[in-house]
C-alpha cells in the first residue's frame, strides 16, 4: 500500500526533474571541460549531507574524469584543528588559501540554502565565496534557494526547483547526486569507464 506521504514525495521528485534547467548544467560541463584542459582543480565545499555529497563527488571527478578534486572537509585533522584554533567560520577558507587556489581552479558549493549573511547561516561557505570573488575564481554550485549567497554570487550555479519547501533538504541533496553524476557521465568530461 502506497501512503499519501510516499506518493507526495515522489511526485515532488518528478516535478523537480521536469523543471530542472538542463542548459545551466550544460554550461557548467563546458566550464569544467575548460578547467580539465587547463589542469585546474575543483574544490568541493558543503556542510552536513552536502559535505558527504562533496566527498563522493571528489571520487567521481578524480576517478572517472581525471580532474584533480579536493574536499577540504575530508581532512578531519586539519578541519578540527582549524575549528579549534581559528573558529568554524574561517576553517574552510583558510584551507583554500593553503591550497593556493588560483583562477585555473573553481570552487563548487553544494548546499541546500547556499548561505545567508542576514540569518548567519553557512558563514563558512560565504567566506569561501568571498575569497573566490576577491581572487576572481569561478564559483559553481548546486543549491535549492535562489535567494542564497551561492546563487547570487556564483557563475555556474544550478538551482534545484523543489516544489514543496518541507521537502527541500532531501530533494536538493538527492538532486546534487543526480546532477554531478550527469556531469561525470558526460562524454566531454569522462575519461574512464565505470566498472558496472
Amino acid at each position: 500500500m502506497i501512503t499519501n506521504s510516499t506518493e507526495h514525495f515522489f511526485k515532488n521528485v518528478s516535478k523537480t526533474l521536469q523543471t530542472l534547467d538542463l542548459k545551466k548544467i550544460d554550461l557548467l560541463i563546458e566550464r569544467l571541460l575548460l578547467l580539465k584542459n587547463n589542469f585546474g582543480r575543483i574544490f568541493f565545499i558543503g556542510i552536513g549531507g552536502s559535505a558527504a555529497n562533496c566527498s563522493h563527488a571528489v571520487n567521481d571527478f578524480r576517478k572517472l574524469c581525471n580532474i584533480d578534486s579536493i574536499c577540504p572537509l575530508d581532512n578531519v585533522s586539519e578541519l578540527s584543528a582549524r575549528i579549534n584554533d581559528e573558529g568554524w567560520e574561517t576553517s574552510l577558507v583558510e584551507s583554500l588559501k593553503t591550497s593556493r587556489i588560483t583562477k585555473k581552479d573553481i570552487i563548487f558549493i553544494m548546499s541546500v540554502g547556499g548561505g545567508n549573511i542576514e540569518r548567519n547561516v553557512s558563514v563558512n561557505l560565504i567566506k569561501c565565496i568571498d575569497y573566490a570573488l576577491e581572487k576572481q575564481i569561478d564559483i559553481a554550485g548546486i543549491v535549492g534557494r535562489d535567494g542564497g549567497y551561492t546563487y547570487k554570487n556564483g557563475n555556474y550555479v544550478i538551482k534545484i526547483p523543489c516544489i514543496d519547501d518541507k521537502l527541500i533538504t532531501p530533494i536538493v541533496e538527492s538532486y546534487q547526486a543526480l546532477v554531478w553524476h550527469c556531469i561525470v557521465s558526460d562524454e566531454r568530461l569522462k575519461s574512464n569507464p565505470t566498472k558496472w
